[in-house]
């Protein structure tokens, strides 16, 4: 019930494909050391990304990518059931569920809420968000 209504915008506007398309995140990438202290910015002159083509990017890029972040990657339309329970019955302590799709989601909306409530509801604005992405984008768009 909680998916449809906010589907339907009733815990706030939903992105367009249109917009999920051409994001405009003006926020710069950052770059963490492992104790969590920032270690640089990084963007470019004309604006904060610069889109490079799929097949430009190192295969050991995607690799690793999907090896730390999201292991079932190319196996999920979106959600990882399995990982998402993982990090529900675990609380986290043994990984986090979002799938890279969901991670993406997440950037898009913009959000980051602190609070519980506000935050299960960005969890499923996200989880409807990567559904939409992977219905409407390969993996590796």
């Amino acid at each position: 019930m909680l998916i449809l209504l906010a589907n339907f915008g009733a815990f706030g506007k939903m992105p367009s494909l249109q917009e999920l398309e051409n994001p405009s995140i003006q926020q710069a990438s950052e770059v963490y050391a492992i104790d969590g202290t920032l270690m640089g910015k990084y963007y470019t002159e004309r604006g904060n990304r610069s889109n490079v083509k799929y097949r430009d990017i190192s295969p050991n890029v995607i690799n690793a990518l999907v090896a730390t972040e999201d292991e079932r990657f190319y196996d999920h339309a979106g959600i990882d059931t399995r990982s998402t329970l993982r990090a529900v019955f675990t609380a986290g302590r043994q990984g986090g569920g979002s799938t890279i799709t969901q991670q993406l989601a997440k950037a898009l909306l913009g959000q980051g809420s602190r609070n519980s409530l506000q935050r299960g509801v960005e969890k499923i604005k996200e989880w409807i968000i990567a559904i939409k992405l992977e219905r409407n984008f390969t993996k590796e768009e």
